[in-house]
């Protein structure tokens, strides 16, 4: 049973509110439908009520009618939510008749339901930008209590299974802070173990990396690391640890023993810590095409809830995948 799959399976029955603000859009219509058949969550869809019913019918969706359907423009609670858009982003300058135009934001009324507890996550980006799916859930969601980082992490799944748990490791970060502070690199490290855990379904050893494993080399890059490895074990005791470690100390038994001797992570890590954006997000991408791995994500971390960002090049099966795992972060925010 491949991850995506266990993934899914895991994400059935939840009962877990997602909502898809790109409601009418066909790739994301066609996954919600199919979402809605294997029963992976309950989907609430944003836009003109009488497209997506027209749509669903063209296209011959049989699941969709399943879905909570709400248009923006038109719905009863469109005065709740400027209200409650109004008193949370007043002091920011936000005029009245400004939040009720926000609302009618299919991105922003999405992340308004979030915080009003009527969904548990969001996906989208198929027919949006990065920034504008993000900004609002920066805005009004916020980061989890004790977190300023939002981080992206990626789950790879390597075809060489000796490496992290059976072939599966999770890289962070990698699509979000170019050079973190000492304090967002131990909320990645703690965030990154959470995925592990929620998505992955694995147990994290997390490995700070550097350019120095132990104090071979002495640099401020490398006590950055130490330092950041330190704050996550204050932020989560529990959490299995270790930093500074070289790639090769972090996921090689042999070198792992000799570096880094008496280490319950050296050589074992599943969990990966990149000092910058830049390191991370080559890393993966060399892995990726180099090691012919899977990729699966970005999944942001750190946020209040589970937001989720598509590429505008997605298919109706990636959607699918990255509905089951906001799901899976839900579910494990909830636990």
């Amino acid at each position: 049973m491949n991850l995506i799959h266990t993934i899914r399976e895991r994400a059935k029955g939840s009962h877990v509110r997602i909502v898809l603000p790109e409601g009418t859009e066909e790739r994301t219509m066609r996954a919600a439908d199919i979402v809605l058949e294997e029963n992976l969550a309950e989907i609430i869809l944003l836009g003109n009520v009488a497209e997506m019913q027209a749509n669903a019918a063209h296209w011959d969706l049989k699941h969709i009618h399943k879905a909570l359907c709400i248009d923006p423009l038109n719905h009863e609670r469109k005065e709740y939510f400027a209200s409650m858009l109004f008193e949370m982003r007043k002091a920011k300058g936000l005029t009245p008749e400004q939040a009720v135009k926000l609302v009618e934001d299919p991105l922003y009324l999405a992340v308004l339901l979030i915080k009003n507890g009527d969904a548990d996550g969001e996906v989208a980006g198929a027919n949006n930008s990065t920034g504008d799916v993000l900004r609002p859930a920066f805005q009004i969601v916020k980061t989890q209590p004790g977190f300023s980082a939002v981080s992206g992490a990626f789950i790879m799944i390597v075809p060489d299974r000796q490496f992290g748990d059976e072939g599966v490791l999770v890289f962070a970060d990698c699509a979000v802070n170019p050079d973190p502070t000492v304090k967002e690199l131990a909320e990645i490290a703690v965030a990154s173990a959470e995925t592990a855990r929620n998505i992955a379904g694995i147990e994290p050893r997390v490995a700070m990396l550097s350019f120095s494993t132990k104090g071979s080399a002495k640099h401020e890059k490398a006590d950055k690391v130490i330092e950041a490895t330190a704050m996550a074990k204050q932020m989560n005791p529990a959490l299995l640890i270790e930093g500074e470690l070289q790639a090769d100390a972090a996921i090689i038994e042999s070198i792992g023993k000799k570096k880094a001797p008496g280490s319950k992570i050296a050589g074992r890590a599943n969990v990966l810590v990149f000092p910058s954006l830049e390191s991370g997000n080559i890393a993966y991408k060399l892995v990726q095409r180099l090691a012919n791995a899977e990729a699966i994500g970005p999944v942001l971390q750190g946020m209040a809830a589970p937001i989720n960002d598509l590429s505008r090049g997605c298919s109706v099966e990636d959607i699918v995948n990255l509905v089951a795992i906001t799901v899976n972060q839900a579910k494990g925010m909830k636990a």
